[in-house]
């Protein structure tokens, strides 16, 4: 076994939870997917720890692995930190990005509102952009932690409730519009704005 086959079945299975292949509270059998890898169940093993302890997965029901589920409680807790991290980046981003960076966020705004495109894929697009135009390591590392642990909800929202991609679509317009102003503190306030948006949609999709 090599870390890099571990690797592989981590990448392979976060994958198919942010994408919504695997949803909370769905089964992730170590031998079933140690066939599909034609590999032996230690690496399997390892990946799921791994994907455990970042808090997407979990044991289930005869110690198996399952999609981790969360209470409205433990997700708004989760969601108010990232909420605030996001904000933070978003004002380091006004105040430091570069010109061909802002072009770039200007870009993927624009791309994200052509019919047909893949709104998952153009939000987390807007969202990296940002994490990257704040030019801040550490606050990066700790924000790419907290997104892997909401990813499977973050993309939820849009698939289940198609207006949020609109109400989503002008939230980052107005976060656009101040990062290209520098108004650190307007950007601050958007994205917290736009995050606790999010949060609502979740909430009521968990609730139901």
């Amino acid at each position: 076994m090599t870390k890099r086959t571990a690797d592989q079945i981590y990448d392979s299975v976060l994958n198919r939870i942010v994408d919504g292949d695997l949803r909370p509270g769905d089964s992730l059998g170590e031998q079933s997917l140690a066939a599909a890898f034609g590999l032996s169940r230690t690496p399997v093993r390892e990946a799921l720890q791994r994907l455990a302890n970042e808090g997407l997965t979990e044991r289930g029901p005869r110690r198996t692995f399952v999609v981790r589920r969360m209470g409205q409680a433990e997700l708004h807790d989760l969601f108010e930190a990232l909420g605030e991290l996001e904000a933070l980046m978003a004002r380091l981003a006004a105040l430091r990005m570069t010109e061909i960076e802002r072009h770039a966020l200007r870009e993927i705004v624009s791309d994200s509102e052509r019919p047909g495109i893949d709104y998952e894929q153009a939000n987390a697009r807007f969202h990296e952009a940002l994490q990257l135009g704040a030019h801040n390591g550490m606050l990066s590392n700790l924000l790419a932690d907290l997104k892997n642990r909401t990813m499977p909800w973050r993309g939820a929202q849009f698939r289940a409730r198609a207006d949020r991609v609109t109400s989503s679509q002008t939230e980052h317009r107005a976060i656009l519009k101040a990062v290209l102003a520098r108004d650190g503190d307007q950007a601050h306030l958007q994205m917290r704005d736009h995050m606790a948006a999010s949060m609502r949609v979740i909430a009521e999709l968990i609730g139901t």
